[in-house]
């Protein structure tokens, strides 16, 4: 297997192009199949459904709330504002972004940047579930409240920021909060790195 091979809104393979069909083939026409959902409203509004990207046997898979404007312009996760925090405390925490699956619990943006509203995460659920399935990563990290609350039906940051549950979930920051607050930047790099760690095998 390939474990360089990318899966986006355009289907590119951005940095491979052999391997296994057994994972990137149904990735891929996941993607296809999210690129033409119309299961819910955020669907006539977009430019771009932004399905997610990354190695098809990631071992990290990265999960945020939705797409911004930047995303929604390019079809790619998290390369706006919050993206570009996202990639240095990325770097701090010794973990390559080439080298991890990253997508959100909606894959369409939300009006003015608004959180989803339970029924378009509910629509968009299957593909969020489909992707964990396929990817089987090691470690799930869950970034805010929206991603937390759609995989584990739970919420609060604050209480859950850090822990572990279900043996490879992890909680932490969205990288917008970190870009709000500095302050919050040093626990999330934290929280990085001990995922990096569950990934390599180490205890939770």
């Amino acid at each position: 297997m390939n474990k360089n091979v990318s899966f986006s809104m355009t289907i590119e393979e951005r940095t491979g192009s052999g391997g296994s069909p057994a994972v990137e083939d149904p990735l891929r026409s996941l993607a296809e199949e999210i690129g033409s959902c119309r299961r819910c409203p955020l669907a006539e509004g977009r430019t771009k459904a932004v399905p997610g990207e990354g190695p098809a046997r990631a071992e990290i898979l990265l999960v945020g709330e939705g797409p911004g404007r930047e995303e929604d312009r390019t079809g790619r996760p998290f390369v706006g504002r919050a993206g570009s925090v996202l990639d240095r405390c990325l770097e701090e925490a010794g973990i390559e972004r080439s080298r991890v699956f990253i997508t959100n619990v909606v894959k369409c943006r939300p009006p003015e940047n608004r959180r989803p509203k339970r029924k378009e995460v509910e629509a968009c659920r299957i593909y969020l579930d489909a992707q964990i399935e396929l990817l089987q990563p090691r470690t799930v990290i869950l970034m805010g409240n929206a991603a937390a609350r759609a995989v584990l039906d739970v919420e609060g940051i604050g209480e859950l920021r850090g822990r572990v549950i279900r043996g490879r979930f992890l909680v932490t920051f969205h990288p917008a909060a970190v870009l709000r607050n500095g302050n919050l930047r040093e626990a999330f790099i934290a929280d990085l790195r001990r995922g990096r760690g569950m990934a390599e095998g180490g205890a939770p």
